[in-house]
């Protein structure tokens, strides 16, 4: 049997884990329901949802308060849950896949190449015109997010396979080169983009909800959503994978699908936020990380809870952000980077250790 990881806590304590991470949330959302340059009380808040749901008529609520809840900052909630939700699993999977804590999409250029993706489509989607439809217009930049993902997370992999096995260090270092030469070609489209074009291009590269409408909600969530349940089939193999590669073979798992499943779900998650909301960092590498601190490496709590985690993440950062220099709006992915970096940093010398 291998030798267990470094980063592999005690067993895990006896605690209504889930649950307790579900109320949080909850406290996290209603907050951010009452963030901004309008605030809101915790009553009106409550108030103004229970009458959406037809709980009973809030009379006494203002109708700005009441339009600023529902019309503006709800869906903005929606897009953080599905979001946060997503970069959580998909942070969730490629630790456990790759056994290590730094494994993060953004790391590993998964993030990256989605950025690259959309970026090429906004600059290039004049290229199109005339030959596709104007449906198919519309969804070029989703599509090009999850091709640039997949793109990245292929080349990766293919560098990071030393004798035939993917050896982690590789992977990272590999990683940070795609993230690297993704930022150059980032870089070079915004030297050729016209004024509209790079303001989509600043959204994109920063990150922010500013731009959540019902609209984008119903093409972003219906794939993360999908993505998220089928992730509950990676459970059993990333749990024998903890046990190492041999151990695993003998359970019965194929180690020869897991990779490509962990890696293609991992660019959906992540390559469809990054369509939708723009790049937002550090999200899939602290959320696994604060699951498993409490519940331990299962990752039946673990893909779960980083799902709640991710979102609870995402939606705090975006209140964060509309709140701090009010009534100017930070972009969320300076919010979670300056969550995200402190962590990644404590985390580094013992990884480091671990990959020796």
């Amino acid at each position: 049997m291998a030798a267990p990881t470094a980063w592999s806590p005690p067993s895990a304590r006896r605690l209504p884990l889930l649950p307790l991470l579900a109320g949080a949330l909850g406290i996290v959302c209603i907050g951010s329901l009452g963030a901004g340059a309008v605030p809101i009380s915790v009553g009106t808040v409550l108030a103004v949802v229970a009458e959406a749901i037809g709980l009973f008529t809030a009379s006494d609520v203002a109708p700005l308060e009441r339009t600023v809840v529902l019309s503006v900052r709800l869906p903005r909630v929606v897009m953080g849950l599905v979001l946060g939700g997503g970069l959580g699993v998909a942070g969730a999977l490629v630790q456990g896949w790759f056994r290590n804590p730094l494994a993060d999409p953004g790391l590993v250029g998964v993030s990256a190449g989605g950025t690259l993706g959309a970026a090429t489509s906004i600059v290039g989607v004049g290229w199109f015109v005339g030959w596709l439809p104007d449906w198919m217009l519309g969804t070029l930049t989703p599509i090009a997010a999850v091709v640039g993902a997949l793109v990245a997370t292929a080349i990766v992999l293919r560098l990071g396979r030393v004798g035939g096995r993917i050896h982690v260090a590789t992977v990272l270092l590999a990683g940070i080169a795609v993230m690297a030469l993704a930022g150059a070609f980032v870089g070079l489209l915004v030297t050729v983009a016209n004024d509209e074009q790079l303001r989509s291009l600043t959204f994109w590269t920063m990150g922010s909800l500013g731009g959540a409408t019902w609209s984008r909600l119903a093409w972003m969530a219906p794939p993360i959503l999908i993505a998220m349940a089928l992730s509950a089939g990676m459970i059993r193999p990333l749990d024998a994978l903890l046990l190492g590669e041999s151990t695993a073979r003998s359970l019965g798992v194929e180690l020869s699908r897991v990779g490509p499943a962990v890696a293609v779900l991992a660019s959906v998650l992540t390559g469809v936020g990054v369509a939708a909301c723009g790049q937002v960092g550090f999200v899939g590498l602290v959320a696994p990380h604060l699951v498993r601190l409490v519940s331990g490496p299962r990752h039946a709590l673990v893909v779960p809870g980083s799902a709640m985690v991710g979102a609870a993440l995402v939606v705090g950062s975006d209140a964060l952000a509309r709140v701090v220099v009010a009534p100017v709006e930070l972009p969320i992915g300076v919010v979670t980077a300056l969550i995200g970096g402190p962590v990644f940093l404590h985390l580094l010398p013992r990884a480091v250790r671990g990959l020796s």
